[in-house]
């Protein structure tokens, strides 16, 4: 009908978008968990959470399919698609400085960018714990974040960074992020239940 605005996109449609150009799992549990995080900062910021959501799900949209020019690519597809500039803008944020020239300047854009490495490096702290998520602390973080030879793939400038971004003491953002991602925990799949079904699988 004329004059009729379209609907903004939901988190369904989000959740198709996904299905459709990411294959991997760890790559979903990570836009998953990234998703979770900054969901809890919009909770505690009384900031608009499924619009928040919106760009943690969909940050690394493109990284399977189009790694050389992420996030550049999944951001034009999300324009073409209607998704608002807020989200748009934030998803190029947090590739700042290696791939964009765009730097995270507004709550949404600091938050995302300060929870995408921090997510990485939480999530591989749990894989390595008995009880996994369930007591995980923000000290344990800390110590594995000095820790080098852990989660190799997990870019410590930037999580440097995000903590200054977010301008949180570092043990209050950690445990934020922790408490974010233990939304979701089931899917991320760890949980001390986890844990221990993966000892199981494993013989030990």
């Amino acid at each position: 009908m004329e004059g009729t605005v379209a609907a903004p996109p939901t988190r369904s449609d989000a959740l198709a978008l996904l299905e459709e150009w990411v294959d991997g799992e760890a790559l979903r549990k990570h836009m998953y968990a990234v998703e979770a995080a900054v969901r809890h900062y919009a909770r505690l910021m009384g900031e608009d959470e499924e619009l928040w959501g919106l760009a943690g799900l969909l940050h690394d949209l493109d990284w399977e399919r189009h790694p050389d020019e992420h996030p550049h690519v999944g951001v034009a597809r999300l324009r073409d698609l209607g998704y608002p500039e807020e989200v748009t803008r934030a998803i190029l944020t947090h590739a700042y400085p290696d791939r964009t020239g765009v730097p995270p300047e507004t709550p949404l854009e600091r938050v995302l960018y300060a929870c995408d490495e921090l997510c990485g490096l939480v999530h591989a702290c749990c894989l390595v714990r008995p009880n996994g998520i369930d007591d995980l602390k923000p000290k344990s973080v800390a110590k594995k974040m000095k820790d080098k030879a852990f989660a190799r793939g997990v870019h410590r400038e930037a999580v440097h960074r995000g903590i200054e971004l977010i301008g949180l003491p570092r043990a209050e953002h950690i445990r934020n992020v922790i408490d974010g991602m233990k939304t979701v925990a089931e899917a991320l799949e760890v949980r001390g239940a986890d844990m221990a079904v993966r000892r199981r699988a494993g013989g030990r």
